[in-house]
């Protein structure tokens, strides 16, 4: 169905000549450019991980790259690297006691506006103890993470003493939200665990954890399979919001439901609680099957049905992403749900006819634009990096076409134990904190045969003016051929019944600017930018 973009109607109405004698700016379609656009680890370079977990943020005047096995810092404006070292050695500088029996793994990092800090998680891991392990959460002392950092090190289960695994990780103007997938001694899943901590206590001049709140295990048909603790980086909030997907899919079948959790009173010492969860109904979604490379092989690790990547709230509004089964491919369904109500706003899907995508994220701004980026690869396609931009107009929320990130260069064969070439776990986007029009992600292409690497990269969204001037008994139509794949489109009435036609005449280019001459004429038309 063809739409419109762009925050308002883009309108011409050239019943008046008047209206036209100068040209007239109309309000315009956003579309995507691609800033800076480096290549952050390498697998045997930077890291050994498989998977590496590619996740960053982008703050005020850095982006961080903290993957397992390695923390970079890179100056956004060059992309050059400032700081690297290994994660071990970033939680040994942070204050946390490492014993040399500890491995550290699954990272979380969000940088905060609000209190103009960085937050990161991971869990340790011990070889020898597969009962219980620790949940690590830091906080930087400033806006620049090449500074010091404040480490804690708790247990993630204290009350049974399970094993975390997958750690989230979610704030707030309240709180810092931890969460993670219990298992026991014997590799049996038991449910998640959600911890609440002050976010006050975190930013005072001692920094402490003493006044968290550990829920112990929950359980999986109420709470839902992999909790994650929304990123609110709007106003302050005076309780937290978590989602989470109903089932992961693992029995092959239609699932339908989606789980959102408040935590109520959150920013005090110790007396966070969970009111009981809500169910809410969602398009059936099944798990998808591995993708294929052009060398034919669908071993490569596409994950489940899990939000995987960390949930945005803007205002009273969650936004979450994860991996589905359309047409035999790998392809996204995205939520967008109210934290108030607990009720479903509006979903859809983002598929192509070739590729197969999967490992996506999320993030959006306060004008209700959106970015999702992921991996894609196919038969004829390496697996590479992809985005995709979104925007909401009439409260309606549309998605523009995938565009290429990064190419992969090869097939990508890196076997465990199991046959599997594991990927992901997932990726990141956020939002640039000093213009909420400059979206950043990191994710991962085929870098080589059996080598991964993470591309880290800009997105610049930018609204396309349209221009309307009337030269003699024409109209001519101007706007940016960056507008690539938007189509022009009139209809004779405004409306929501309105019928969009395209404009068959052929645009010329000159420079960067398209262009349409059209006869005038005493009837009146409507114009618009859409995807076709």
């Amino acid at each position: 169905m063809s739409r419109a973009l762009g925050r308002l109607p883009q309108l011409l109405w050239v019943l008046l000549p008047l209206l036209v004698a100068r040209p007239q700016p109309v309000a315009g379609a956003v579309v995507m450019q691609i800033g800076q656009n480096f290549t952050g680890a390498t697998l045997g370079v930077d890291s050994l991980a498989l998977p590496p977990d590619p996740n960053g943020a982008v703050g005020p005047n850095h982006f961080v790259e903290f993957i397992n096995g390695r923390v970079s810092i890179y100056d956004k404006t060059s992309g050059a690297r400032l700081a690297t070292m290994t994660d071990l050695d970033f939680w040994i500088k942070a204050g946390v006691s490492m014993p040399s029996n500890l491995d550290v793994t699954d990272p979380r990092l969000i940088f905060d506006p609000a209190s103009q800090r960085w937050f990161v998680s991971e869990v340790d891991v011990d070889a020898n103890n597969s009962v219980s392990n620790r949940f690590l959460l830091a906080v930087s002392a400033s806006a620049n993470p090449t500074g010091a950092w404040h480490g804690f090190a708790f247990l993630a289960d204290p009350v049974t003493a399970y094993f975390a695994d997958f750690p989230t990780l979610g704030l707030d103007g309240a709180g810092v939200y931890l969460s993670g997938d219990l298992f026991d001694i014997n590799g049996n899943s038991i449910g998640p665990t959600l911890v609440a901590i002050p976010k006050s206590q975190l930013l005072s001049s001692s920094p402490t954890v003493a006044g968290r709140t550990s829920f112990g295990a929950l359980n999986y048909a109420t709470d839902g399979a992999i909790l994650q603790p929304a990123v609110c980086q709007g106003p302050a909030s005076s309780s937290g919001a978590v989602l989470a997907m109903g089932d992961l899919g693992f029995d092959m079948n239609p699932h339908s439901t989606l789980v959102n959790t408040t935590i109520a009173n959150p920013g005090s010492p110790g007396q966070a609680t969970l009111p009981p969860p809500a169910t809410i109904s969602v398009p059936p979604y099944v798990i998808p099957l591995d993708p294929t490379q052009p060398n034919g092989r669908s071993n490569l690790d596409d994950g489940d049905a899990r939000l995987s990547a960390m949930v945005y709230r803007v205002g009273d509004v969650l936004y979450g992403v994860h991996s589905l089964e359309i047409d035999n491919r790998a392809a996204i369904q995205w939520f967008e749900v109210n934290a108030t109500n607990h009720t479903l706003i509006q979903s859809g899907t983002i598929k192509d006819s070739n590729l197969e995508l999967f490992y996506p994220s999320i993030a959006a701004n306060a004008d209700g634009v959106v970015v999702v980026a992921c991996n894609g690869c196919s038969l004829t396609t390496y697996v590479g990096c992809y985005a995709a931009v979104g925007e909401t107009v009439n409260g309606t929320l549309s998605f523009g076409g995938l565009q290429l990130l990064k190419a992969g260069v090869a097939n990508y064969q890196n076997r465990d134990a199991t046959g599997t070439s594991r990927w992901g776990d997932y990726s990141t986007t956020s939002v640039d904190p000093t213009d909420p029009y400059r979206f950043w992600t990191i994710q991962m292409y085929a870098a080589g045969s059996s080598t991964w690497a993470t591309q880290i990269s800009e997105l610049i969204l930018s609204p396309v003016t349209v221009g309307i001037e009337l030269v003699g008994s024409d109209v001519v139509i101007t706007w940016p051929s960056a507008a690539t794949g938007f189509q022009l489109q009139w209809a004779p009435t405004l409306g929501p019944t309105a019928t969009w036609s395209p404009v068959s005449q052929t645009p010329t280019t000159s420079g960067n600017q398209l262009s349409l001459t059209i006869p005038a004429s005493d009837q009146q038309a409507y114009f618009r930018l859409a995807h076709p």
